[in-house]
């Protein structure tokens, strides 16, 4: 037995009845998040460009937020850019990266152009978080130090098992859609601050549904590719940098959807900044402070963390989004951080100007956080009067699901995110639709209110 077959194996058990009502639920968390993000992205410039440049073709595939349907291959590239395009995609602890962007975008490409039942739907997506979450105990987090990006490197193995599921493939050709997904990996973290950080996503999300089509088709690849000398183990990990027995003791027990959960992100900016934001958040509005009140701001946040968020001078919109600094500065100036905030050149605003020269930011010492956190964050404000405050979080609010966000946030959230895009006669609709997903007799009934134009017929259940 190979590595991708024990994978589809486990991946193709996996029924709708046997999971709990719990996995149900954050699944339907993870779809009200990831269908907002999609339909906020779609607007994006990133989005916009690879929807240009992409071949033209028409489909049954819906692009989200858009009047407009293409091709499977297509849609699943485009959304998925959009999903990451904001950086406000739910997040794993477990993964280290955005698993449902990796996942969802496949799905509702393939779903629009074969058929599926919201229980068919969510099983797929279920067992597609949960499998590049226990991948990712086997290989995380020495990728993402080596600077892989993990949300495409281990989230196309949760896309291509979704996207089998679904599309009822048999566990042979499962496990050459996984081997084939093997040589499809790729993202490197050097491009994060760009446009191609949710390029990477898009192409992921593709690069999951084309593996599985031409495995259904007959395509082959090699049984071996993960555990090959120079396979995809020892390529991306490196000999002795990976774990294939913490793959399979706790597959399903519990679900990774479950718990630790999926981490919602409340703001438009790197997750690795969101400590830092709550931190500043709460310090500003219990001590009602101004900018001219604060002489020095200090941050502290993992050394994982840091690498790709220390950025004193942005030089962009995307820029300012991997910023700590600025994000500070924001939280400081503004009191809240909105999408507006990375648009239009906002960074370059004076007021912020002059608060980012204030702010340093540094990594934490054990002393600080223990050793296994990588997800808090101190802040210290230093007044002008000689006063210091200081806020210290383990992880940001919504991080997993024993501290999750309130419902009215969530709904907030997803209202934000679409509002002035799909038609507002569809807002409600949509909403309640993705409440009841599980009833959905055809996932097609939901794509239907996707749009900028009234849908008023009746939601199949």
């Amino acid at each position: 037995m190979t590595l991708a077959t024990d994978l589809a194996k486990r991946i193709l058990e996996t029924r709708y009845a046997d999971l709990p009502p719990e996995a149900i639920h954050w699944a339907k968390v993870g779809l009200l998040d990831t269908i907002g993000c999609m339909i906020a992205g779609s607007r994006d410039k990133s989005t916009q460009i690879v929807t240009r440049v992409t071949t033209g073709s028409s489909g049954p595939s819906l692009l989200f937020g858009q009047d407009r349907r293409v091709a499977a291959l297509d849609a699943a590239q485009i959304n998925g850019t959009a999903a990451h395009a904001l950086d406000l995609d739910d997040c794993s602890n477990t993964l280290g990266g955005h698993p449902s962007a990796a996942v969802l975008p496949a799905l509702f490409a393939l779903a629009d152009e074969i058929g599926a039942t919201g229980e068919q739907f969510i099983a797929a997506y279920v067992v597609g978080f949960e499998t590049e979450c226990k991948l990712s105990l086997c290989l995380n987090f020495h990728q993402y130090t080596k600077g892989w990006h993990p949300t495409v490197t281990i989230g196309i193995f949760g896309g291509t098992a979704a996207a089998c599921y679904l599309a009822g493939l048999s566990e042979e050709k499962t496990a050459i859609a996984l081997a084939m997904a093997a040589s499809m990996a790729a993202g490197v973290k050097s491009n994060f601050g760009t446009d191609t950080k949710p390029l990477h996503v898009g192409n992921c999300a593709r690069s999951a549904l084309f593996a599985t089509v031409l495995a259904r088709a007959g395509f082959t690849a090699s049984p071996g590719a993960f555990e090959h000398k120079q396979g995809y183990l020892n390529v991306f990990n490196g000999e002795g940098n990976y774990d294939v027995s913490k793959i399979f003791p706790h597959w399903g027990a519990p679900w990774d959807i479950v718990k630790p959960g999926i981490a919602i992100k409340q703001y438009t900016c790197c997750g690795s900044t969101h400590p830092v934001v709550d931190a500043m958040l709460d310090l500003t509005n219990e001590h009602d402070l101004k900018p001219e009140m604060v002489a020095k701001i200090q941050t502290w946040t993992h050394p994982r963390r840091l690498e790709h968020t220390n950025r004193p001078d942005p030089k962009s919109d995307v820029d300012a989004r991997f910023s700590v600094q600025y994000v500070s500065s924001r939280a400081l100036a503004d009191r809240r951080i909105l999408p507006k905030h990375f648009e239009n050149n906002a960074y370059r605003e004076p007021k912020i100007q002059s608060i980012l020269k204030r702010v340093t930011s540094s990594t934490y010492t054990t002393e600080q956080f223990p050793a296994d956190n990588h997800f808090a964050a101190e802040v210290r404000i230093t007044l002008t009067d000689g006063k210091v405050l200081s806020k210290k979080l383990d992880q940001p609010y919504g991080r997993t699901s024993a501290n999750p966000l309130p419902v009215e946030r969530m709904k907030a959230k997803f209202d934000g995110c679409v509002r002035g895009i799909i038609h507002d006669a569809n807002i409600a609709p949509l909403y309640a639709t993705i409440q009841g997903f599980e009833k959905l007799a055809d996932v097609r009934a939901m794509t239907a209110l996707i749009s900028a134009s009234p849908v008023r017929a009746a939601v199949a259940a």
